[in-house]
């Protein structure tokens, strides 16, 4: 059935995963259901609704709301059908005279404390209290309630000391007590689907009520991450977003894909007309299996953000305002100015930049442009900023480029080691996953510069937190090695039936070597030796040990080395082919895994293949009608450097902001600066677009049809919810671009319709899409790759009984020290990463109400090292290093060790990527965002710097008046 359309019908309660069956009658009907079923949901199963209210599928049963009884022969009482599992042979009832009395009873009681505003109550139509009260033909409240909660005031006229104010605090939904029946479904959502434990029933009886945080908490100061699973789980319009407050209940939905970070939460986006009024996570999504966190739930505004470019622009030079004009004029305009620049300067002083927030069918174009048009291989995308140490490293050892699992599988983990990442920030959704198994008695180790929120949460805490100096991830790696191979911890077995034995003794003999122990890079790693080798010895005999790891991995001078070392920790244990293992890479952005299987790296066609390779060639030879060039192409940092150098002269950038994502600023802005014709195609005037001399505006994921690739190589539909704003879909705009420019050298046009057929070629061209269609992706819901002949329904789970590449082969991980070094001039060293409410470089989130939580990016020092420089939380601090400075505040924190500080990415005013270095990954030129010797100092505010750049950008974003 397709996944799209099934019925979001509620069962009452969680599926069981048993697979003993057992069958029972219920209202004379037989059927049967896994042991452990509860009979609410065998009876919903056979489409006998059992009212409820406190129950729903996506929290255990808790009987407390006493509207599901049902009669069991044979048994005294009326037990919660919720809570009573299915038994074989049983004779049940639901619907007998009595139970139909006590149900009236029970909702009678409820509505007696409740307000009776159906018509004005913006839950009208969508309030479970409601439609309850109907299915036990609820007609008369025989209670007068003298004290209520919904009432200011008592009979008397007095203040009503049960009654409590909203609270609007929060900027996405309001939180009525007033309607609240107390059925704990909000408190429990928080539990055991958000897992913050932000929420609780403070109080007992009568006096019952949902509380927020400590005493004088509000929903916005509390501890709750706004998450949405409350307001999800809410039977009344006691949590309800604000937006159907002010638009009203939707009328219809449709299923698409969120486009925020890498795990691929798919989301019914609820309209009423052509207005978007909630988005709602989809339980049937296989990634998120109906939990969202705030970004995808709510942080859409910036779609229809009055911020947004509707029109295209032009001019002549970056110092000239821009001009609005035509579809028409625009092409005309780039494609002259792109075809002079190649006149001039030859065939290779043009390229491109594809997005990793496009959809696969976009980045596929991307690069198919400069490979069929522009006839050179100059084609990049933030993906190699962040994750390409992760195809190398992983393509080397196992044979593939991307992770070996999907999210279910950490629901079997014994052992999870979380390294260079913080889930809870940068993939919630997943995060959630993660500490429910955690609180279910799985261990935890973190591998992290900086105390995050993995390492402790509620209910749960790292068995061990290697707090090692940043840079020193491969000796740490290393170390975790040396212990599983000196102990004799490693499974022999696996290795010798799945692994290059001759290569795993010459692994072997380099990693037992004495001066890889703990103990002897213990000063160099800061971590103790008694700490590494626990956590080795856990890894290697906890039972089912999975790695996941982010940028903190990745975006290192040897970031393919510690991937490499990773994937041979999991080798050495065997962790790898079966539910509960393997090595995760965690996507930063929603098509990271995407961008790179579409062939956006200058030296590989999609599906990670050679450009060097005849044979490859070959196929898009014949797909596309041209000749490929053989040689691999430039990368963004060639192109800056032969931008200045004055080779480089034209560039088309689709949906990235390299002014501010890429390291090293002054320098990204000294190449931008010396192109002739720079091409920003994005939803907003970016940093970027400072230095372009041609916009063309984008739609947003909820304008387009097309398909995102998460993490797990899980291939998710997107579906347009509206008419695109600026008139095209992207994948519209970059074609009719491809159709000027081939009108400007003489040559035929592109035609496609629609993008299912940029799929079919994707599809004829690339072996591990071989079996993905849009009809395909309609009938499976989504599609794991490989997806062929042999996978014909995809691959949740990869390396089952070989490597790709054949047997697996261990590398050796000799640790490098970075060529960034700290001294007397610069002693601290600089990590950064993400905070939850905003994403990347903030184009998006910054233009939502998101900006409560995280309205700048805030510098974290240790105690130690404020205190010897004389800063005090709050103020602001000069950050510096050998390639700039900028100015950011501060706050104090032993969240960070000694010796190290720590900032966010996502404010443009702050920049903090001006204070980055170029040193890079030696095998990917994967930036070294994570290690930078720096120096603070106390600081009045803004830079002399930030000043001129605040200006500049200002004077850039001038647009003229129409005439």
């Amino acid at each position: 059935m397709k996944d799209f359309i099934l019925p979001d019908a509620d069962y009452g309660t969680p599926a069981s995963k048993s697979k003993q069956m057992v069958t029972l009658n219920i209202d004379g009907f037989d059927v049967t259901v896994p042991e452990g079923t509860s009979i609410m949901r065998a009876a919903a199963q056979i489409g006998i609704n059992v009212p409820k209210l406190c129950a729903t599928d996506s929290l255990d049963a808790f009987g407390s709301c006493r509207l599901c009884l049902v009669e069991i022969e044979g048994r005294n009482g009326t037990p919660a059908s919720c809570t009573t599992p299915v038994a074989a042979g049983i004779k049940v009832h639901t619907q007998t005279g009595r139970l139909k009395q006590l149900r009236r009873g029970v909702m009678e009681l409820y509505i007696s404390d409740h307000p009776l505003d159906c018509l004005t109550c913006a839950a009208n139509g969508d309030c479970e209290l409601q439609d309850m009260a109907g299915a036990v033909g609820l007609r008369d409240v025989r209670y007068e309630a003298v004290e209520t909660h919904f009432q200011a005031k008592n009979t008397s006229g007095e203040a009503n000391p049960q009654w409590l104010p909203k609270d609007d605090s929060n900027p996405y939904f309001s939180y009525d007590p007033s309607k609240c029946i107390v059925c704990n479904r909000c408190v429990r959502a928080c539990e055991e689907v958000q897992g913050t434990f932000a929420l609780t029933i403070e109080g007992r009886g009568w006096d019952s009520r949902v509380k927020a945080g400590g005493a004088n908490d509000t929903f916005l100061t509390s501890d709750c991450v706004s998450c949405g699973a409350c307001v999800q789980a809410c039977p009344t319009a006691t949590l309800i977003e604000k937006s159907v407050i002010d638009i009203g209940t939707p009328d219809k939905s449709i299923v698409t894909t969120c486009a925020y970070c890498g795990v691929g939460c798919q989301f019914k986006a609820e309209m009423r007309g052509d207005e978007l009024v909630r988005m709602t996570p989809y339980k049937h999504g296989k990634a998120n299996r109906g939990h969202s966190c705030v970004k995808g739930r709510f942080a859409y505004g910036y779609a229809s953000h009055r911020d947004r470019i509707l029109k295209p622009m032009i001019r002549e030079s970056i110092n000239d305002p821009w001009q609005e004009v035509s579809w028409a004029e625009a092409m005309e305009f780039a494609a002259r100015r792109m075809k002079a620049v190649q006149d001039k300067y030859g065939r290779q002083s043009i390229g491109v930049i594809t997005s990793s927030r496009c959809t696969n069918e976009e980045t596929y174009l991307v690069q198919k442009l400069t490979r069929a048009v522009f006839m050179n291989n100059n084609t990049d995308t933030c993906a190699r900023v962040c994750h390409s140490p992760t195809g190398y490293g992983l393509g080397q050892t196992f044979g593939t480029s991307a992770g070996t699992q999907d999210f279910d599988s950490v629901e079997d983990c014994d052992v999870a080691l979380v390294i260079g990442a913080n889930p809870v920030s940068g993939h919630p959704v997943f995060a959630s996953r993660l500490k429910k198994r955690l609180r279910q008695g799985a261990k935890l180790i973190v591998v992290d510069p900086r105390r995050t929120e993995m390492v402790e949460g509620a209910h749960y805490k790292a068995a061990h937190h290697l707090a090692l100096k940043p840079g020193t991830n491969v000796a740490i790696v290393t170390a975790l090695a040396h212990v599983i191979v000196t102990e004799k911890l490693y499974n022999e077995e696996f290795i010798r039936s799945r692994c290059d034995w001759d290569e795993f003794q010459d692994y072997m003999e380099f990693v037992a070597d004495p001066r890889h122990s703990p103990e002897a890079i213990e000063l160099l790693t800061g971590v103790p030796a008694a700490e590494v080798r626990g956590a080795a010895r856990l890894y290697a005999t906890g039972g089912n040990a999975a790695i996941y790891y982010g940028l903190g991995v990745t975006e290192h001078s040897q970031g393919s080395t510690t991937v490499i070392g990773i994937a041979n920790l999991a080798m050495l244990t065997g962790n790898i082919g079966r539910p509960g293992v393997g090595v995760n890479p965690l996507r930063g952005q929603n098509n990271v895994q995407g961008s790179c299987d579409m062939g956006s790296f200058p030296h590989e066609l999609p599906g990670y293949r050679h450009v060097k390779d005849a044979g490859v060639r070959a196929i898009y030879e014949q797909a596309w009608g041209v000749k490929i060039d053989p040689e691999p192409g430039l990368r963004i940092p060639n192109m800056l450097d032969a931008a200045v150098e004055g080779s480089f002269k034209g560039l088309y950038c689709q949906g990235e902001d390299i002014l501010q994502s890429d390291p090293d600023t002054k320098h990204v802005a000294a190449g931008l600066a010396a192109m002739e014709c720079v091409i920003v195609h994005d939803l907003f005037l970016n940093e970027t677009a400072n230095y372009a001399h041609v916009f063309f505006p984008g739609s947003s994921f909820l304008e387009k049809n097309g398909t995102f690739t998460n993490a797990e190589r899980r291939i998710n539909m997107v579906r347009k919810v509206m008419a695109p704003k600026q008139g095209f879909e992207d994948w519209e705009v970059t074609q009719m671009f491809a159709n000027a420019m081939l009108k400007e050298m003489g040559g035929a046009g592109w035609t496609y319709t629609h993008p299912s057929q940029i799929m079919d070629e994707i599809a004829l061209t690339t072996p591990s899409f071989a079996g993905v269609s849009y009809d395909r992706l309609e009938e499976l819901g989504s599609i794991q790759w490989p997806c062929n002949e042999k996978a014909p329904e995809g691959t949740p789970m990869m390396h089952i009984d070989g490597f790709v590449r054949g047997r697996g082969k261990f590398i050796r991980t000799e640790y490098v020290a970075t060529d960034e070094k700290t001294g007397p001039r610069f002693p601290l060293l600089l990590t950064t990463g993400r905070i939850l409410s905003q994403y990347n470089v903030g184009a998006q989130t910054r233009r939502t109400q998101n900006v409560v939580w995280h309205p700048e990016d805030i510098l974290e020092v240790h105690p130690h090292d404020a205190e010897t420089r004389g800063i005090r939380d709050g103020d602001w601090v000069r950050l510096a290093s050998r390639a700039g400075e900028t100015t950011l505040r501060v706050t104090i924190t032993d969240r960070v060790s000694p010796g190290v500080v720590y900032t966010t990415f996502h404010h443009p005013s702050t920049q903090a990527n001006v204070v980055t270095t170029d040193f890079s990954d030696w095998a990917t030129n994967c930036p070294e965002y994570k290690v930078t010797a720096v120096q603070i100092s106390p600081s009045n505010g803004p830079s002399d710097w930030q000043e001129a750049y605040e200006a500049q950008a200002a004077q850039s974003r001038r647009i003229a008046a129409a005439e």
